[in-house]
Order: C-alpha cells, then sequence, then structure tokens
C-alpha cells in the first residue's frame, strides 16, 4: 500500500519534529494495512495435502464425485478467490464472486469468475451475480463442497432482495441507513430481513452440501453474523428488531412502503423467519475467521515498536459517533503528555474499531476524517500527531481514506480560511481536509479490516532527565 499523497503530508510540516511523526505514522499504517493481506489470509488458514482439504479443525475428503464451487463477495473478494484458485485450481468446478466494480481485478480467476458491482449502494450487477452464484450450486447434494468468501462490503456487494421487495426500495433504505448513524449491528439486522440470501439463507439455500465459510471481519468483536450480514451464518436478530431500528433512527416513515409491508407480515409471522442458531442446516457448515481489526492493529504496534515507540493497543472498540471519538483520541493525548509520570520515550497508541457519522449538514467526508477533525480543537499547541484512516481505502463517499491533524492544524487552516467548527457541524470534513493538504489517499487497497487511528507523542524532556 502507498500513500498517493505523502510528499505533500512530510511537506506539509512545520518541524523536523512533526516530519518525522508524520513520516513515522504513514509506516504505521502501511504495515497495519499490508498485514491484512486477505490472500495470505487464506493462505495461513486453508491447507491441501494429497486429497484433503483441511481449514478451521474440519478436514474434507475431495476423492470421489466431489464438486467443489467458490463463490462470496466483498471488497476482499478478488484477492481471497486468486488464493483458493492457486490451492485447489482444476479442481474447482465453477465460482462467481462480487467484488467492487472498477476494480482492476481481471475478469475471471481460473474457473471463477469476478464480477463487478456496487458499494455502499447497491446495484443490479450485484443482484446479477447472486443470481449466478444460485444458478450455479443449483442441485447440489451432500458430496459436494461450496467455498463462500465473505469480506467487508459483501452486504452491498451481494444483494439479492426478497420476494415483494425491489433493488429501488433496498437501494433507498441502504441510503437512509447510512445517513441516520445506525451502526453495522443495526443497519445489517435491517438489511437481513429485505434480502433472499443474508442472515443464513444463503447456506439453507446450499443445503445439504458442505460449506465452508472463509471470513475476513470489519466488523467489531468479528459477530459472523454480522460480517456481510453473515450469508452462512445463523441469525439472532429478528423483523421486530429490524423495526425498532427504523423506528429509533425515524426512519420508519420514510421507507418504501414495500419495506414496511414486509416487515409488517415478518412481525405478524405471515413470513419466514431468518435461519437461527440451532437449525440442522448450519451442521455441515464451518466458518472461520481467516483475519481481523486485530491483525492490523498487532502488526501497527510491532512496527511502532520497531521505530522507537512505546507502543499499545489501547481499545479494538473505537465506536459511536465520530464526533465523539475525536475529543476522547486528543484528550487522551493531552492527559499523557501532562501526566505526573512524564513521558521520557515516544509513545504510539494504536486503536481499531469503526465509527459512525450521522449526517445533519451538507458536506462530504468520512468517518475517519471526521475523526481526525474533530480531534483537531483539542490537539493545539500540542506536539503529537493523531492519523486515522479506512482500511479498504475508502472513507466515505471520497477519495480520501482518513486524515492526519496535529498541534499546528487549526492554525494552518485558518491561514487557508478555514472554520473548521463549520466544517465539522457541515459533516464536511472531505473537504477541510483536501484543502489543507492532510487527507490520506491510498486508492482502494484490497482489503477491509475496520479502521485504525495512531496516536504518537514523542519523548518528553523531563526535569532532571
Amino acid at each position: 500500500m502507498k500513500f498517493r499523497n505523502e510528499r505533500e503530508l512530510l511537506s506539509n510540516s512545520s518541524s523536523e519534529s512533526n516530519r518525522a511523526l508524520r513520516r513515522d505514522a504513514l509506516e504505521i499504517l502501511k504495515t497495519a494495512v499490508e498485514s491484512a493481506d486477505p490472500g495470505e489470509a487464506v493462505r495461513r488458514n486453508l491447507k491441501v495435502t494429497g486429497d484433503t482439504l483441511s481449514c478451521g479443525g474440519v478436514d474434507y475428503d475431495l476423492t470421489g464425485d466431489t464438486r467443489i464451487y467458490v463463490v462470496g463477495g466483498g471488497k476482499a473478494g478478488a484477492a481471497m478467490a486468486r488464493a483458493v484458485w492457486n490451492l485447489l485450481g482444476d479442481r474447482i468446478d465453477g465460482g462467481c464472486i462480487n467484488i467492487v466494480e472498477c476494480s482492476d481485478a481481471p475478469p475471471e480467476i481460473g474457473r471463477i469468475r469476478l464480477n463487478g458491482a456496487s458499494h455502499p449502494v447497491p446495484n443490479q450487477n450485484g443482484v446479477r451475480g447472486v443470481e449466478s452464484m444460485l444458478s450455479l450450486t443449483e442441485g447440489l447434494d451432500e458430496g459436494d463442497l461450496v467455498i463462500v468468501l465473505i469480506s467487508g462490503g459483501g452486504s452491498a456487494l451481494m444483494t439479492y432482495p426478497a420476494e415483494g421487495v425491489d433493488l429501488e426500495d433496498v437501494k433507498t433504505l441502504t441510503q437512509l441507513l447510512l445517513r441516520s448513524g445506525a451502526s453495522i449491528d443495526e443497519l445489517n439486522a435491517v438489511r437481513k430481513h429485505v434480502s433472499a440470501i443474508k442472515g443464513g439463507q444463503l447456506a439453507r439455500r446450499l443445503s445439504p452440501a458442505r460449506v465452508l465459510g472463509l471470513v475476513l471481519s470489519d466488523v467489531v468483536g468479528d459477530p459472523l453474523e454480522t460480517i456481510a450480514s453473515g450469508p452462512t451464518s445463523p441469525d439472532t436478530t429478528t423483523y421486530g428488531d429490524g423495526v425498532e431500528v427504523l423506528k429509533r433512527h425515524d426512519l420508519w416513515e420514510r421507507v418504501p412502503p414495500p419495506i414496511v409491508d414486509r416487515f409488517n407480515r415478518g412481525v405478524g409471522g405471515e413470513i419466514d423467519e431468518t435461519p437461527k442458531p440451532g437449525d440442522p442446516i448450519f451442521d455441515r457448515v464451518n466458518n472461520v475467521i481467516v483475519g481481523s481489526n486485530m491483525t492490523a492493529l498487532r502488526a501497527a504496534v510491532e512496527k511502532a515498536e520497531d521505530l522507537g515507540y512505546n507502543s499499545t493497543i489501547v481499545t479494538t472498540g473505537l465506536t459511536g459517533e465520530a464526533a465523539k471519538a475525536g475529543p476522547y483520541l486528543a484528550e487522551l493525548v493531552r492527559e499523557t503528555i501532562s501526566s505526573p509520570d512524564s513521558l521520557r520515550s515516544p509513545v504510539a497508541a494504536i486503536f481499531g474499531g469503526e465509527t459512525v457519522v450521522t449526517v445533519t449538514g451538507m458536506g462530504i467526508g468520512g468517518r475517519n476524517q471526521e475523526v481526525a477533525l474533530s480531534a483537531a480543537q483539542s490537539m493545539v499547541g500540542l506536539e503529537a500527531l493523531i492519523a486515522t484512516l479506512a482500511t479498504d481505502g475508502v472513507d466515505g463517499p471520497t477519495e480520501a481514506a482518513g486524515a492526519l491533524v496535529d498541534g499546528t492544524t487549526l492554525r494552518r487552516a485558518s491561514s487557508l480560511g478555514l472554520d473548521a467548527p463549520e466544517h465539522l457541524r457541515e459533516n464536511d470534513s472531505y473537504s477541510f481536509f483536501s484543502a489543507l493538504g492532510d487527507a490520506l489517499i491510498t486508492g482502494p487497497t484490497g482489503t477491509n479490516v475496520n479502521d485504525i487511528s495512531v496516536a504518537l507523542i514523542p519523548r518528553i524532556r523531563v526535569d532532571g532527565g
């Protein structure tokens, strides 16, 4: 991974000390993202020995008439598919993976077709891809094996509306939820109940075949039922939960009528629920987390230590409103600097998680940029730095992956006529950081394991030391 604007980011520093902090932050973030390489994650977990495939403590006998199919979707789909093909090759009878359209991936990898679709708002290409997956895996028997590749973004990329709901209804619903500040758990509790494959329903369709789900987690805590809306996992949420989410975020009166009708019929027991824990269809399903945010955080800590920092993972659960997370990070930096136990060595504090933004303004931005912008006011005058990054390289509907703030951010912004509080009120973090030259721009990284924030504090001089 590279930062396309690295030269500009380094030239924006006003001192050699600040430039060193920026350089170190970029190196730590690069290492973290590269550690979450989807292909390597698959290779670490999937082993082939003769006619036996092993993963997650389960062995699969590939002899006889076993047919192997590879389906799924997500931002890491192409790299995961390539790793699976390299391991199994011509043993694979066919496959289809929905990936983000406009990527530089080839149209197919061996017998696995790569189908471009839209994210975060779904499109018809995604629906067509799922149709191909279902057609490909029709008529399976107990001896067959379906490998399902699941990664962040899979909910949008693998859209397949339930009966009575069309794609336009799902698109409107998705747009409303994304702007509402709903958490990923809440968002997916709704999306699972307007889909024909989410919430374990893909596993139901693939039964009685054996199913191996290879999952690259982009959700805090790695809950299988939430990652990509858990197409091969039991679902603990209900239609009633979905209604509560929509009402909690004042969306019940705004979503399309077919959505309301489906939830009302679901609550009334007129249509089947998603498959729940204990359903026998999951007896032949093995879901394995092959990589997660923790993978990247550990790599970040190791890199920071190599660079001379006293490094620690503060939390893997940085969640909630982005505008509140930023001040929390900045206050931690300020408290560390002013602690009676003044620091004698540089400190790196590493944070993982995923915040949300309740959009009320007319600007453009993303959650990571809003975290950084909301931290800026509390960073004034500090010799320290905070950098935030979406590991997939995409932060909201912008070209940025995140942003960088330090003790000089507001002073430099003021000289350009940028009003940080106003940009924050308008959810206009991208305009702020792009004008300042402190947006982090990587382009799509091909992986997705939540977000990472890094706070760096240089060595602090203490009396007598």
